[in-house]
């Protein structure tokens, strides 16, 4: 049985710092690109960062763009964001996902497809983070 697990939220200051974690089990890690995206109240999911299983390329949201930093080791099972400069915008419940690495989404490589809810199989439930201003 595949599951994902958060760790790491809290509350923190604005221009504050905090360091996610997602722990997999049931999953041979290194074969999932893996994702992180944020919901925060009344809107809709939004991805984050991901990074891809064998080249680790990774990829990030405009937003969070030179503030956050997403990384992964294969051998621990555990997926890791680094938050810098965090705003009140980045409050929301952070969740990390995994994508079976030759699950192709609308025919689309993980490179097109990173960024869209659909392409993942596997989500955790979720870690808050509230930014206070």
């Amino acid at each position: 049985q595949v599951q994902l697990v958060e760790s790491g939220g809290g509350l923190v200051q604005a221009g504050g710092s905090l360091r996610l974690s997602c722990a997999a089990s049931g999953v041979t890690f290194s074969d999932y690109n893996i994702g992180w995206f944020r919901q925060a109240p009344g809107k809709e999911r939004e991805f984050v960062a991901a990074i891809s299983w064998r080249t680790f390329s990774t990829y990030y949201a405009d937003s969070v763009k030179g503030r956050f930093t997403i990384s992964r080791d294969n051998p621990e099972n555990a997926l890791y964001l680094q938050m810098n400069s965090l705003k009140a915008e980045d409050t929301a419940a952070y969740y990390c996902a995994a994508a079976m690495k030759f699950r192709s989404f609308r025919g689309g490589t993980f490179r097109e497809t990173h960024a869209f809810r659909e392409a993942y199989t596997y989500w955790g439930q979720g870690t808050q983070v509230t930014v206070s201003s």
